[in-house]
């Protein structure tokens, strides 16, 4: 193979390697971010916070709606909503009246439970 051949595929083997650097990088960064644990949650069915509901043997849970995005306060209130569906009435007087997150969560949990 004469030198100036040679000489020319090292050449080309380097602008190749140069432009397909970044492309090889951005794959990598694509690959590592799909492989990487998803966020841990909380149990399902428990609430976190200094608020707990009442425990029950017979309390169902909340339909399967996810309410990941939704401030806690709706959460409780549409938790008690749900369970006050079942029979029982479950709400927290003085929030309901106060809180309008907690009051619009009881509602809808309360009117979502009932239709399923």
């Amino acid at each position: 193979m004469p030198l100036f051949a040679l000489s020319r595929l090292t050449f080309d083997l380097a602008l190749g390697l140069r432009i397909a650097r970044p492309a090889l990088l951005l794959y990598a960064l694509i690959a590592a971010a799909c492989t990487s644990a998803p966020p841990s949650s909380p149990q399902s069915g428990t609430l976190p916070g200094p608020y707990a509901p009442a425990p029950s043997a017979a309390e169902p849970g909340p339909a399967n709606i996810n309410l990941q995005g939704f401030p806690l306060e709706y959460r409780q209130g549409y938790a008690d909503g749900c369970v006050s569906a079942s029979g029982a009435e479950r709400r927290d007087a003085a929030r309901y009246a106060s809180d309008g997150q907690y009051r619009t969560g009881w509602q809808d949990g309360n009117a979502l439970c009932r239709k399923r």
